[in-house]
């Protein structure tokens, strides 16, 4: 067994923030886009129509008015409270082809796209397809279940809602920062545990020369900045892995009271996602999860987001142990999923 590192001091500034304060300032957190800012991402769409999504950069979207505006908000995301839901973008009655455009010119004023599985999708489809995580390699954004508290790799993740479900899917997201404070006054001896490696089931998905799984620390300390990376559903499958390191009734125990501060009332935040919503957030400070959901029995109906992975200029560093999972700590140039026949694209169907 490692020495366990001591926690550090309690985090203080806005991104340890509480669920039950936010609720009552939805201003702070909630940015609509104005009949002048629509009209330019128009402008801006139309001037790249037909082009494939893939190979258009930040530059391919000059947003005089609104780039600034999405500047100021990836800044607050990356050093400020962590996250901002920027609401109004048309999409109902619209081809899918306009929408994932317009979303994509916004997200690269955020950070540059990343692969987020081994099939390279730079844009993701957050849909059912079917399946069920009873298959170890299944993800569960392919399914109908609810994901539980986690965080993506990579510095940002956003999210754009096409259509919601007959009942379910509700976002909810938690501060990793405030869930830290809290472990530190109640329990600092389980808060110390979640200082040493755990190994993370990479389901399936295995770059070339890597293992089945990768070995991180759920919080790491590292110039300055303390950043959490999690998925305990990982977590727990890869003790599948005869290798891994066993999980001992400890390691357990501080799992388990973060995932229960994790889904805390009053430190959790919930947000019903409408279309044309866009949900951005940092993983290294924010965790997300989706409610399971009973989808449209009509195709066309069905529940759908479409997501994007992206690293961010400007963002903290990482330490080195990262790279077993983003590939590389290089800011604006790491995080996501590359595997021997990873072929980078920006599908408009789920597939």
């Amino acid at each position: 067994m490692p020495t366990l590192a001591p926690p550090r001091p309690l985090v203080d500034g806005p991104s340890a923030w509480i669920g039950a304060e936010l609720r009552r300032r939805p201003e702070e957190w909630i940015y609509t886009l104005s009949p002048a800012e629509i009209d330019e991402l128009e402008t801006a769409i139309a001037a790249v129509r037909g082009r494939d999504l893939g190979s258009l950069t930040r530059a391919d979207f000059p947003l005089p008015r609104l780039g600034p505006t999405l500047d100021d908000l990836r800044d607050e995301v990356l050093n400020g409270r962590g996250f901002v839901l920027i609401r109004g973008l048309p999409v109902e009655g619209r081809p899918i082809a306009a929408s994932a455009a317009a979303y994509w010119g916004i997200g690269m004023h955020f950070g540059n796209p990343r692969s987020q599985n081994a099939m390279g999708h730079l844009l993701g489809h957050v849909t059912d397809l079917g399946l069920a995580t009873t298959d170890p390699n299944v993800r569960t954004y392919q399914t109908t279940e609810r994901q539980h508290f986690h965080t993506d790799s990579c510095d940002i993740v956003g999210l754009l809602c096409l259509k919601t479900a007959q009942s379910g899917g509700l976002s909810s997201i938690t501060s990793s920062m405030a869930i830290y404070n809290a472990m530190a006054r109640r329990r600092p001896d389980l808060l110390a545990r979640l200082f040493q490696p755990f190994a993370t089931d990479r389901r399936g998905e295995v770059p070339v020369g890597e293992k089945p799984y990768f070995d991180i620390p759920l919080y790491n300390d590292y110039e300055g900045h303390l950043s959490a990376i999690y998925s305990g559903t990982y977590i727990r499958s890869a003790q599948r892995f005869p290798e891994a390191r066993r999980l001992t009734p400890e390691d357990h125990e501080a799992l388990e009271m973060f995932d229960d501060l994790a889904n805390d009332a009053e430190l959790r935040l919930d947000m019903e996602l409408q279309p044309g919503d866009m949900q951005f957030l940092h993983n290294h400070t924010c965790l997300h999860d989706r409610t399971a959901f009973i989808d449209w029995p009509e195709p066309e109906r069905r529940r759908h987001l479409l997501r994007l992975w992206l690293a961010a200029p400007g963002a903290r560093p990482l330490p080195p142990v990262f790279a077993a999972r983003y590939g590389s700590t290089a800011v604006g140039d790491r995080g996501g999923i590359i595997c021997e026949k990873t072929r980078l694209h920006a599908p408009l169907e789920p597939v």
